[in-house]
């Protein structure tokens, strides 16, 4: 049973991250493994609320105050097998996570929450330290299934399905496995070892992996058709939001953030000597105030950037939750600090591009911004711009940061004869099948861009939908089955 009182004995506190005149001179993460008395301490502090909302905070329903008090007693090998019941990757959502469970635990209407990541990533620590022990099936089905994405979503439902007796072939257009994992996200946030470590496990429980293989153009949708019993559908929303209506943006020098990122990550990794888009030596204007943002801001100070100017559309958000906007147990909008941001850099609130300036050869040299006001009348968002409030920021380098428009146009949709809807997303019925037979859709493909939680809590689901279709008794595990239907569109 929880300690009731261990949150009146402890504050929340975080371990200290590495020195950023340190840390921004190589590629690895930026907080090292806490201290286990402290990781324990913060433990402690899970209140035994009675009723707790960290559950229905976290789409793939951790059982998060059970593996808080196993930690607190020192049970670190039942806390990680705890953990994984409802989460197949908790070392990288202790990572990558934003942690709507931290919003709403029931400590943080008058305290602050529990460090529920923090302790999350530690036990993944341990339970890495310790050996991951691979479950390959007892009893093979005879059944098979290609997984098409070998993001969080696809080997999520590769994993459990694997584990249920099904022979399953992951197919990566990329030369190397993770996706968005791997070369979308920065080392100093996950470092791909851990990655590794992980696919080692799902590949002596049974999972084949296929990479350098574009599924439409290598492999077409008939030939895995006729291999496979079931195909399911993983491939991101990787379909970059532009500005082609803002005059200048065919200028040299103005790129999407994956533009920047993949390249980036594949020198870290050692597979090419440079990237085209270095920030080295360059003044750097990065649009848009989210995780990506955030990555792009990261990068550019590893390479050297001579200064980095972050924009973003809407106004400074508050330090704490505006209990009347955004109330206990919702998600809050507030000001969001990531570690790249202490590492430099400036952050402009509530204006827009009007203009990429050129330096007459086709280069981009400066940022037209101004002042803006966001609105939102009759359900509809609508951006002012303040008269007589533009001017330019220097900028030889500039990332767009601005989303996603969901997953790209590929053969193998039209060889499936599966189409995009409004959202640049893939339908799924309530069994989470596409409108072709024995095809399946899960995570950023189906959901739109979202959350690494959201992408395992669906390909899970979306496993324990095949694993039935395919004729396999009782349900794959899947504590949480989030809706197959579109979400509404949010800010």
């Amino acid at each position: 049973m929880p300690d009731p009182n261990g949150f009146l004995r402890y504050e929340r506190q975080l371990p200290k991250r590495r020195p950023v005149p340190v840390r921004i001179r190589d590629w690895r993460e930026v907080y090292p493994s806490a201290d286990g008395e402290l990781i324990r301490d913060q433990a402690t502090r899970c209140m035994d609320c009675g009723i707790p909302f960290c559950h229905e905070g976290c789409p793939l329903g951790n059982r998060i105050p059970d593996w808080n008090d196993l930690v607190r007693t020192n049970a670190w090998a039942a806390a990680a097998e705890s953990l994984h019941a409802t989460n197949n990757f908790p070392e990288f959502t202790g990572r990558l996570c934003p942690a709507p469970c931290e919003a709403a635990c029931v400590l943080g209407i008058s305290d602050d929450p529990v460090t529920i990541k923090q302790v999350e990533v530690e036990i993944a620590n341990h339970a890495f330290a310790a050996g991951l022990v691979p479950q390959p099936p007892v009893v093979l089905s005879g059944r098979s299934v290609a997984v098409v994405g070998s993001g969080p979503a696809g080997l999520a439902a590769a994993q459990q399905l694997a584990r249920a007796g099904h022979a399953v072939t992951v197919y990566e257009r990329d030369d190397r496995i993770g996706g968005l994992l791997r070369y979308g996200i920065p080392d100093f946030k996950l470092e791909k070892e851990r990655i590794d470590e992980r696919l080692a496990q799902m590949a002596a429980e049974g999972v084949v992996f296929e990479v350098g293989v574009e599924v439409g153009v290598d492999v077409t949708a008939d030939d895995l058709r006729e291999r496979f019993d079931a195909v399911l559908l993983t491939c991101g929303a990787l379909a970059g939001r532009d500005t082609t209506g803002t005059p200048g943006r065919h200028l040299s020098g103005v790129h999407l953030a994956m533009e920047h990122l993949v390249p980036a990550n594949r020198v870290v990794a050692g597979l090419q000597d440079t990237t085209p888009i270095d920030a080295n030596g360059k003044h750097v204007v990065i649009i848009g105030g989210g995780d990506t943002g955030a990555d792009c801001l990261g990068v550019a100070h590893r390479q050297g950037a001579a200064g980095v100017i972050q924009l973003d559309q809407y106004p400074l958000p508050p330090e704490a939750r505006a209990g009347e906007l955004h109330p206990w147990p919702t998600w809050p909008v507030i000001l969001r600090n990531y570690p790249a941001h202490e590492e430099g850099g400036e952050r402009v609130f509530g204006v827009a591009v009007q203009e990429f300036v050129d330096d007459g050869t086709g280069k981009v040299v400066s940022v037209r911004v101004a002042d803006v006001v966001v609105e939102r009348i009759d359900g509809r968002r609508t951006v002012t711009v303040q008269e007589g409030s533009e001017r330019d920021l220097r900028a030889d380098l500039v990332l767009l940061a601005i989303g996603f428009d969901g997953t790209e146009p590929q053969p193998l949709l039209t060889q499936f004869g599966v189409t995009r809807n409004s959202r640049g997303a893939v339908d799924a019925d309530e069994d989470w099948q596409t409108g072709a037979e024995g095809v399946f859709v899960a995570g950023d493909m189906h959901r739109g861009a979202s959350l690494i939680v959201w992408a395992i809590a669906e390909g899970r689901a979306a496993a324990a939908a095949i694993h039935t279709y395919l004729g396999g008794f009782g349900e794959l595990p899947a504590p949480v089955r989030p809706s197959s239907q579109p979400l509404a569109a949010t800010r």
